[in-house]
């Protein structure tokens, strides 16, 4: 058919939709409910692990060093780490490191009820994994800079003396608390969901610890001059008894343990809401149908072809899922922020991690699954109009 047919399909199509528009409406709206579904689903898919991604580009670090490829708190610390920064900071392809190691720790509230928070302390060349939003960073040993809800919580500001007692490992429950100067409030891109954290220097965490594990972190950060992979190679040439993985090697193996539960729901729930789409509009475009079987057969008695005829339903269709779709993406931003709020309150998800994140694929797929959903739901409809034969209709039409 040539495209003057086509348009006049449209325009059939269109028509036949207004007359019902109770029918029609029906179908919009269940297009679009599904249509928001499907496409929160196939943001979910690959949210976690763009929005992680994009977690570890913004702080600059591409590669980073363990003492094995467990994850920081889980496997061992990195000894004698002084001496494994300046080998690391000599090598050609790295432009700086940074050693962080991680504690427990407790300070009182403004009520003077202890809270837990988490002790970072870093040592290096490379740039602190913390961004100063009011007053200064660090410049010494004894100086922290915390985040808005300690800051809060303690009622300290810059300037003001807090004192911390670190827990760095079992029986150090008893140690004195270290009085540190709060230089500043700041960001920490990797504290999870309503996690109080503070941050200063490698020897301040260690003096607090009482001198516990001197000269060890639990991992080092390293930005590399122009490639990740050289400077890994340079990484294990130089120190071959650690381990050094660049961003992308970690987001595989995350991929492969953490994120592949939310793939799976993913995919479940885009074939649930597929089959319920198509099973919904090849019941309205059959009940239509059915309800015009007298004016097509008088329509193809008159002239009209069977593609053309066929072409209308499948232009029915094109419109309700058209409609639907257009409707689903405004619905399906609106339920992506409500449902990503409630996943970041599950435990160990820093505040920076987000479930559903827009990429220009996810929209590809979405408009290609909703094509294909309008032709398969069409085809039933399709073939009832196709070998629908005129002159018994007819009859039966009159004799009704």
């Amino acid at each position: 058919m040539n495209r003057a047919t086509w348009i006049r399909a449209i325009g059939m199509a269109w028509r036949s939709l207004v007359r019902q528009p109770a029918r029609s409406a029906l179908g919009v709206l269940g297009v679009a409910a599904v249509g928001a579904l499907l496409f929160d689903m196939l943001l979910l898919s690959h949210g976690l692990v763009v929005s992680m991604r994009d977690l570890l580009e913004r702080t600059g670090y591409d590669v980073r060093i363990t003492a094995s490829q467990e994850l920081p708190r889980n496997g061992p610390r990195l000894r004698d780490v002084h001496r494994l920064l300046e080998t690391v900071s000599a090598l050609a392809d790295v432009r700086g490191a940074l050693a962080v190691r991680f504690a427990d720790a407790s300070i009182d509230r403004a009520n003077r009820t202890p809270m837990s928070v988490s002790f970072e302390g870093v040592a290096g060349t490379a740039t602190h994994p913390w961004t100063v939003t009011r007053g200064r960073d660090v410049s010494r040993d004894g100086e922290i800079v915390v985040n808005s809800a300690v800051a809060t919580a303690a009622g300290v500001a810059p300037g003001m003396v807090l004192p911390v007692r670190a827990a760095c490992t079992e029986g150090s429950e008893s140690l004195p608390p270290a009085s540190l100067r709060v230089t500043g409030i700041a960001d920490f891109p990797f504290e999870l969901t309503n996690e109080n954290t503070i941050g200063g220097t490698l020897d301040t965490i260690t003096a607090a610890c009482g001198g516990d594990a001197p000269d060890e972190a639990d991992l080092i950060l390293v930005t590399s001059t122009r490639d990740a992979d050289a400077a890994v190679t340079a990484i294990h040439r130089a120190r071959p008894d650690v381990g050094a993985a660049t961003n992308e090697e970690v987001i595989g193996r995350i991929e492969r343990t953490g994120f592949t539960y939310f793939r799976q729901i993913s995919t479940v729930l885009t074939t649930v809401t597929l089959s319920f789409a198509m099973l919904l509009i090849a019941v309205l475009l059959t009940v239509s149908v059915n309800q015009r079987v007298g004016e097509i057969a008088a329509l193809r008695a008159l002239g009209l072809s069977r593609a053309r005829l066929v072409a209308d339903v499948l232009c029915e269709s094109a419109l309700i899922v058209g409609a639907g779709g257009a409707l689903s993406l405004p619905l399906g931003f609106a339920l992506a922020a409500g449902l990503d709020r409630i996943l970041k309150r599950m435990p160990g998800i820093p505040t920076e991690l987000h479930f559903f994140v827009y990429q220009p694929s996810a929209l590809e797929w979405h408009v290609t699954l909703l094509v294909v959903t309008a032709l398969f739901a069409a085809l039933y409809p399709m073939r009832i109009v196709a070998r629908l034969p005129i002159a018994a209709t007819l009859r039966e039409q009159m004799i009704d």
